[in-house]
């Protein structure tokens, strides 16, 4: 060793500690600084009230939506969209075919109240937006556990609202599946509102009786800021308030009353359907008992009308196989039932649908209604749902039909002609459209 190199080396081992980098006191400029928050209007009051709304709302929007996920029979054959889901996609029973309007509630509920809280939670976000940017990001275990959940609220909450929107509309600008992504998506925002709820519970208790609801009587001159506390809410150097407290929960009520109304009349049929500004695809959709609404046109997934022509025969598989025309079909015994069709998207309608029930068409084929479930395909190629299973109570309920007709009129193309699923309390994209073969077959656990 020379003598030159001996200290060095020595200086090294003695020297050497892990480093362990540490994040400054003083926040950075920007949003990380308190004083960059300065409406006096932000504080515990608004953020409980604003909580307290969504807490009311949320929880429907999060049923209603586990009861859609329940009414695709997620454990039959082709009709589980989410694999991999585990534990996360347990739901209570079978989906059933009475009430006839159940999904049509449901669903509607789902997505009309879902679109009506976004303005809310936009204003519950703007409300806390300074607690995003806490300095510095973790001080405790405890601190550490609410800033998580906080993200995770936030994140899965904007996530949820966000891509539920652009579903509706059929604009699949993300590179994912949605019905997992959802799914999955849900369970991750509502783990973080219970830890949420749990933790700041207690405090949203304690600010609404200290304040009570004077706030919502207090006008523009007489608005404060609220006292100073912990929350990092209250701005330490307030701009003079160009709005009432009242005044913002009035503004988000009314946006959430708008989009309420623009959107409600895509669930009810009658003249409300004319004021539904947002129902997907418009309001018009053909003429006469086919003027209702349409996800997909024949043409956007390919069917021509060479398809649905003479040439076209159901396949009705069994222990009996036969193939039917649309004659042949039409000569069977015909039942028409009043039933609605609502879709995931939202929108529903109630129509009279004429056809061949599914129960005599499982017969033909030789197989037993009430012991037997069937396998949809479509005309359609490709697509998750060109193809489905329906249950055993499905193919045995009577109002299920091959239907042929609506409102007297044959169905148009756009609509399913020659012959389309319809089925009580079915989610509308197990109405399958363009039928060409019925696979009739014993039940599958």
């Amino acid at each position: 060793m020379t003598r030159e190199n001996a200290p060095t080396e020595g200086r090294r081992s003695r020297s050497w500690r892990p480093r362990i980098p540490t994040l400054p006191e003083d926040p950075p400029p920007g949003p990380f600084r308190p004083e960059f928050w300065r409406s006096p209007i932000r504080g515990p009051w608004l953020t409980s009230v604003l909580g307290l709304i969504l807490l009311v709302g949320v929880p429907i929007v999060a049923i209603t939506g586990l009861l859609s996920y329940a009414a695709y029979n997620p454990w039959l054959p082709l009709n589980d969209l989410t694999p991999g889901k585990g534990l996360l996609g347990f739901y209570l029973f079978d989906w059933p075919t009475n009430p006839p309007w159940l999904y049509r509630l449901t669903q509607g509920t789902h997505v009309v109240l879902g679109l009506t809280l976004f303005p809310v939670l936009l204003a519950k976000l703007w409300s806390v937006i300074p607690k995003l940017f806490a300095w510095p990001p973790v001080r405790s275990a405890a601190q550490a556990l609410e800033r998580a959940s906080l993200l995770l609220l936030v994140g899965g909450a904007v996530f949820e609202f966000v891509t539920g929107i652009l579903n509706i509309q059929l604009f699949y600008v993300f590179p994912f599946s949605f019905y997992p992504a959802h799914l999955y998506g849900a369970w991750i925002f509502l783990g973080a509102l219970a830890v949420h709820v749990a933790l700041k519970m207690p405090r949203v208790v304690s600010t609404l009786r200290t304040r009570g609801l004077r706030d919502l009587r207090t006008n523009l001159a007489d608005t404060r800021p609220e006292p100073p506390d912990t929350s990092g809410l209250v701005s330490p150097a307030p701009a003079p308030p160009t709005i009432s407290r009242r005044g913002l929960l009035a503004f988000a009520g009314g946006g959430a009353l708008t989009v309420f109304a623009l959107s409600v009349g895509q669930s009810i049929d009658g003249w409300l359907r004319r004021t539904a500004l947002l129902a997907p695809h418009g309001r018009v959709y053909g003429t006469g008992p086919n003027d209702f609404q349409v996800n997909k046109t024949a043409a956007s997934v390919g069917i021509v009308t060479a398809q649905t022509g003479d040439a076209w025969r159901l396949e009705v598989m069994g222990p009996h196989p036969v193939r039917l025309s649309r004659a042949d079909l039409l000569a069977m015994p015909l039942y028409t039932y009043a039933l609605p069709i609502a879709c995931v998207e939202g929108w529903s309608t109630q129509r009279e649908w004429t056809g061949v029930r599914l129960a005599d068409l499982a017969r033909m084929a030789g197989a037993a209604p009430g012991d037997t479930q069937v396998v949809v395909r479509s005309l359609q190629r490709g697509g998750v749902f060109s193809r489905v299973t329906l249950s055993a109570r499905q193919v045995a309920d009577p109002r299920s039909l091959l239907a042929l007709r609506v409102g007297g009129a044959d169905l148009s193309l756009d609509h399913g002609y020659p012959a389309r699923i319809i089925v009580p309390n079915a989610p509308g994209v197990h109405n399958t459209k363009w039928v060409r073969m019925l696979e009739f077959g014993p039940v599958t656990a």
